[in-house]
Order: C-alpha cells, then sequence, then structure tokens
C-alpha cells in the first residue's frame, strides 16, 4: 500500500501543479491549451540544467562529500530555471491573446505544435540523439528522500507513515504541494487573486474599477507558464529518471481534464488529481502492483491485457468528462479577447 501511494503522488503532484496553472490562465480570462507544450519547454529546459550542473563537477563534489542538502538545492535552483523559461514560453500566448487579440484556442495549439519540434530540434544540437539524458547516474540517487539523509535513525518506528511519506519520496513532491498550496490562498483570499478572477468573470466592470486587464492576465499567463514549466520538470525527474524527449504523455491534456473536473477550483482539482493519478500509477505499475503486501501482483493474475491498463487513464478522463462537464462552470469571459470599447 505504502508503494501504491507513491506510486499516486509521483503521477498525481505534477498534475496537480498543471492543473492550477490552468486554472490561473483561465481565470484571468485566457485558454491556455499550451499547457502540454509549455510542460515539454519545461521539463527539457530542466533536464538540460541539470546537465550542465553535472558538466561544470558540481553534482559529482556534492555527492562525493555526502552533501545531500546541496544536491536539493540544485534540485530546487532547477525547478526555479524551469519556472523561469517556462513563464518566458508562455509569453507568445499571452502576447498573441492579448495583443493581437487572436484566436486562443489557435495559439494554445500551436505552441503545443513549436515546443516539441524545437525541443527536438535543439536536443538533437546538443546530444546529437533524440533523447536529453544526464550524463551519468540516475536521478533517485541524488533527488529521493531516503531514510539514510533524514538524519533521523527512528523512522522504522513510524511505521507505515515513514515508508509512505519519508522514505523513497522526491523532495519535489512537498514543494509542489506547498506551492500549490500557497498561490490557492492567493488567487482566492487576496486582493490580487480577486482582481484576476474579475478580470475572467467580468472584465468590463473590472476595468471600470481601474484594474487594467491586459496586464492582469498577462500576469495570470505568465504564473500559468511557471507552473507548467516546474510540473514538466517535475514529471521528467520522477517518472523518467530526468530526461527528456519532446514528449509528456499527454500530461498538459490530463491536467486540464483535472481542471474541468474540478470546476476551476484547487481543492477539487486536487482530489481530480489524486484520482488520475491512481489511474495513472496502476497503467504504469500494473505488473508489479503488491496491494496486499503478500508478495502478489493481484494485477498481473487477472490476465487482462497490458493495453487496457495503458488505456486506462485516458478511458476514464473521457468517461468522467462526459458525465461531469455539463455541470462545469468555465469563467464567463473566458476565451473572449477584452475590448475596451464593448459593454
Amino acid at each position: 500500500m505504502s508503494f501504491l501511494i507513491r506510486q499516486t503522488l509521483i503521477y498525481a503532484v505534477p498534475l496537480m501543479i498543471v492543473a492550477l496553472a490552468g486554472i490561473f490562465a483561465e481565470r484571468s480570462g485566457v485558454i491556455n491549451l499550451a499547457l502540454e507544450g509549455i510542460m515539454i519547454f519545461g521539463a527539457f529546459i530542466g533536464v538540460l540544467f541539470v546537465r550542465l550542473l553535472q558538466q561544470a563537477g558540481l553534482f559529482d563534489a556534492a555527492q562525493a562529500s555526502g552533501s545531500w542538502l546541496v544536491l536539493q538545492g540544485y534540485m530546487l535552483l532547477t525547478m526555479l530555471v524551469a519556472a523561469l523559461l517556462g513563464a518566458v514560453f508562455s509569453l507568445l500566448l499571452s502576447f498573441a491573446s492579448i495583443n493581437l487579440k487572436a484566436d486562443q484556442t489557435i495559439g494554445g495549439t500551436a505552441l503545443n505544435m513549436l515546443a516539441p519540434a524545437l525541443v527536438l530540434f535543439l536536443i538533437r544540437i546538443i546530444a546529437n540523439q533524440n533523447t536529453l539524458q544526464l550524463v551519468s547516474g540516475d536521478a533517485a540517487s541524488w533527488f529521493m528522500i531516503k531514510k539514510t539523509m533524514l538524519g533521523y535513525d527512528r523512522t522504522d518506528e513510524l511505521g507505515f507513515f515513514a515508508d509512505t511519506f519519508l522514505n523513497k519520496v522526491y523532495l519535489t513532491t512537498y514543494i509542489c504541494v506547498i506551492v500549490f498550496v500557497i498561490l490557492s490562498v492567493i488567487l482566492y483570499k487576496t486582493r490580487f487573486g480577486l482582481r484576476l478572477r474579475a478580470c475572467g468573470e467580468n472584465p468590463q466592470a473590472a476595468d471600470s474599477l481601474g484594474i487594467h486587464v491586459g496586464r492582469m492576465r498577462y500576469i495570470g499567463v505568465t504564473i500559468s507558464g511557471a507552473l507548467a514549466g516546474m510540473g514538466g520538470f517535475v514529471y521528467a525527474l520522477t517518472t523518467a529518471n530526468c530526461s527528456a524527449n519532446g514528449d509528456v504523455a499527454g500530461f498538459g491534456f490530463l491536467a486540464l481534464a483535472v481542471m474541468i473536473f474540478g470546476n476551476w477550483k484547487p481543492l477539487n482539482v486536487a482530489g481530480g488529481a489524486l484520482l488520475f493519478g491512481l489511474f495513472k500509477c496502476i497503467a504504469a505499475s500494473y505488473s508489479t502492483l503488491d496491494i496486499n503486501g503478500d508478495g502478489v501482483c493481484l494485477l498481473a493474475t487477472l490476465g487482462i491485457s497490458s493495453n487496457l491498463y495503458r488505456i486506462l487513464p485516458y478511458l476514464i478522463t473521457l468517461i468522467v468528462l462526459a458525465f461531469t462537464s455539463k455541470s462545469s462552470r468555465a469563467p464567463k469571459a473566458e476565451g473572449v479577447p477584452y475590448d475596451k470599447g464593448s459593454r
């Protein structure tokens, strides 16, 4: 059971943080279909930055000295770099949607097409192959929390809690949860969040109160890009051994589904991310998933085709959206370019 929960969190956390990215953009009034493309770009930037740190010898020096905290510091720095470049990449969508008043759906689709092509082109230039990988070693040995790193020699006494939440868990999981909580509070409990949401519900009324709608939408999309870039790196780190190949297995689109399922509300989105993360975990680990702890993989003994497990997360997505999308309430001004003269 501990393994199931740990693996579910690995898949749920990127979905949760990227779904929040969609909320920030759409609550400001801009449809961000480019979450998939921004995730791909953020994953590439994060892996590239880790490679550069490796090539500079910083990782080897920290590992040789046993400085686990230094390695975590490098990981935090990489998350910030991926978030920064994800925000920069999202400015393309902001400019097209806000300044040029272009169709936001087409703009997001264009970025989704641009990102993998650009990333694969850069990977071919940098590594002369189709996948950008670490120079040496594996991500788990550097960034995963282990009992020997905790500085607390009585973790065995904590039993299930230690096995589930302290041992063999990526620190990025807790960082993303903290970021999710802070930004959710900012969005719904602060003056800035109220102004941002007003621009997505009634931009004319917001403008009449002195709120600069274009600027707020730029901020919303930029925060969205930063979160999606961070989510892309976290996905690459935790599920792909810190590698980038121009693909994030449709996580950006799954995050959009989680956002719609959660009705653009952070708490509902967190629950939806856990649900989708569970099915993604089952799809990825069905052959080794020991649910009862007796050493027997129940799912592998059912004789069900492996292809069914693999399509399960996407099948569940379609079913859930079919039954919940009618009751979803999107921001009223979502996808509508703001015209200062219209009333």
